[in-house]
């Protein structure tokens, strides 16, 4: 039997590609990375392609949006909140940027995988 690999930063939650059903068992992981209002629209779930393929780019957007939030917070926030919130801000919109970092590396395998691409482990 051949067994299924999956590059580093793979979402847990989602099943290696080729495996029976995957695409479909990647909707609600891919769903949870766009904003909630996704799941109005019945489209992303009858085109699991579509959907890796706005989580991607969603997921891109909302690290540029952090990246440019960590850019100007000290300049934006510096008379808006306490001298000791700042860090704290600044601190939070790191830990986020990072987390989304992943999040978009994790969407665009997946993506890449329902566009056909496959992994062979290095050795």
């Amino acid at each position: 039997m051949n067994e299924v690999h999956v590059p580093p930063g793979w979402p847990r939650q989602v099943p290696p590609p080729d495996t029976p059903g995957w695409r479909e068992a990647a909707v609600p992981w891919l769903l949870d990375q766009c904003p909630a209002d996704y799941r109005a629209y019945d489209v992303w779930r009858r085109h699991p392609e579509a959907l890796a393929w706005i989580a991607a780019r969603h997921v891109a957007g909302e690290v540029e949006a952090m990246r440019s939030a960590y850019r100007v917070a000290r300049i934006d926030l510096a008379e808006r909140v306490p001298p000791e919130a700042l860090p704290e801000v600044i601190d939070a919109l790191e830990s986020e940027g990072l987390r989304l970092r992943a999040v978009a590396h994790a969407a665009s395998l997946v993506w890449e995988a329902m566009t056909g691409k496959r992994y062979v482990p290095r050795l």
